[in-house]
Parts: C-alpha cells; structure tokens; sequence
C-alpha cells in the first residue's frame, strides 16, 4: 500500500493499461497515469499491426486511443489520466482547442496536454474557460513554467499540471533536476494552482530525488516504478544526495510570476524536438 509519508502522487507513464494493472498490483495504488503519441504507438496492439504495416485512419487511430485511455481511466477512477492532443509545427491553438475539448469529453477524469508553447498557451487560456483540467506537457525552461502559472492564473488547484521533462534535459548534458528545484522554487511565491509533475523519468534516483524535493507529481515508465516497488518503495532519508554526475548545473532566475504569459519570452531546442518527435509518432499510424 501507499507509505504513509508519501505525500507526492505516484502516475504512470504508459499507453498500455496491461502495466497500469501490474503497477497497482505491485504497489498497491496508483494516483494517476500520463499518455502521449510516442507511448500510444508502443502499445502491443497498435506495435503489432505496425510491424505488419497495417495502419488506421485518423478516425480509427482517435476511436482506439479513446478506448486504451478508457480502461485506463476504469482502474483509476479516482485518479487522473493525462491525454494529448495532436501538434506540429503548424498546428494553432484553435485546432488544439477543439481537439482538447472532443478528448475531455472521452473519460470523466482526463487532463488534456498541450504542449507549452505559444500556441499552446493559447489555446489553454481558452481551454480553462471551458471548465477543462489541463496538463503542460514539454517544459524544459523555467520561463515555460512561469508562463503556464500566468496562463491559467485563477485556476483550482488540481486543474493544471506542468510537467518538466529531466531525462531529455539530461540527455543533452543538463542536470534536468535542477530544473524541478528551480520551478518549485519559483512557485513558492505564487498561489500553488499549478502543480509540479516531474517527468521524463528514467531512473530509480530520478524519483527519489523527485520525492526529496517535493514535487506534487511524479510520472514514471513501467520499469522505473517495478524497480522502486520490488525495492518496497523507499523514500529519501536525509542522507540522501542526488548524484548528478557530469551534467551541467541549470541556474535559478528570478521570473514575475505577475507577467502576462505573452510578456514571458522562452525558448529551446528540445520544444521543437519533442514536438517533432510526437507527431511523427502520430502519424505513422496513419494511412
């Protein structure tokens, strides 16, 4: 069962509702799960139609992914399921908007991800005046976080999540985790309606380290959470110290939470990457 310390809810991140079964079979529980294109493809159906070159419409490939994050949503009733909406390069927040609203409708405990960029926080604003719990996928700045508290500025907490992504930020030579302290310390002076979900976790110390700070959220892949479970879900004592290796240190800055979101200026190469790298997912799905 869930420690009694635990006060950070535990998601996973998967396309498969076989593994959202095995991790609450392992731990106990489970708070929530996060869904995307990338881990949709993954799925043992979907991949085993894809090896044999079969593809679906859009319509088709919309009707199964509704129907994976609706057994998902079945095991966690009382939980959250994170579902995305498709983007390129080209695609305006309308588009994303309407997107949004079709997968809020598919299961009663969906948060829809946009990806943090302009168009996105666009659509978002928009979004929350809809009534729909949102989670900001795609976040490797301080001044992206900053920007989706001033975008949904009066929202409930609960409503929104942010989710950093640590493993690519590593991947690229930066210590990803920085970037968790950094955006936990920013919010500290705000009103806390943004909740913190680290993401991109690809290892055991990710998680622990993830835990130590205080993060509200932690979304992790199927094996990180059997290694932490099978290991009886440890928690940080206070002798524990993150190793970050080699990595590049990512420095705090001091950001107006009061700003308008389109006064908030950011940038990086991973946004355009990961977008890339999901609607291509996406699409080779496709007919």
């Amino acid at each position: 069962m869930k420690p009694k310390n635990l006060q950070t809810k535990i998601f996973l991140d998967s396309g498969n509702p076989d593994e959202t079964k095995k991790v609450i079979e392992l731990l106990g529980f489970l708070d929530g799960q996060t869904t995307n294109p990338t881990l949709v493809s993954k799925n043992p159906e979907i991949a085993v139609r894809l090896k044999k070159g079969e593809k679906s419409t859009e319509s088709e490939l919309l009707t199964e992914y509704k129907n994976i994050v609706d057994e998902i949503s079945r095991l966690i009733p009382d939980g959250s399921v994170s579902i995305e909406v498709y983007a390129d390069d080209k695609t305006k927040a309308e588009e994303m908007l309407q997107q949004g609203k079709t997968m809020f409708s598919w299961i009663p405990n969906a948060h829809i991800k946009f990806p943090t960029t302009r168009e996105g926080l666009a659509a978002v604003e928009q979004a929350i005046k809809k009534g729909m719990r949102i989670n900001m996928t795609l976040c490797f700045t301080q001044e992206q976080a900053a920007a989706v508290y001033a975008a949904t500025r009066g929202c409930q907490k609960g409503d929104v999540f942010v989710s950093p992504f640590i493993g690519r930020l590593d991947d690229q030579g930066d210590n990803g985790m920085d970037l968790i302290a950094n955006i936990m310390k920013m919010y500290k002076v705000g009103d806390g309606h943004v909740e913190l979900l680290t993401a991109s976790v690809r290892k055991l110390d990710h998680l622990l380290y993830a835990l130590q700070l205080g993060s509200d959220i932690i979304t992790a892949s199927f094996q990180v959470l059997k290694e932490w479970g099978e290991g009886g879900m440890p928690l940080p004592g206070d002798d524990f110290i993150y190793d970050s290796g080699n990595l590049k240190p990512i420095l705090y800055k001091d950001i107006d939470l009061a700003k308008k979101w389109q006064e908030i200026a950011f940038s990086h190469e991973l946004i355009d990457k990961g977008i890339e790298q999901f609607s291509r997912d996406w699409n080779k799905l496709k007919q």
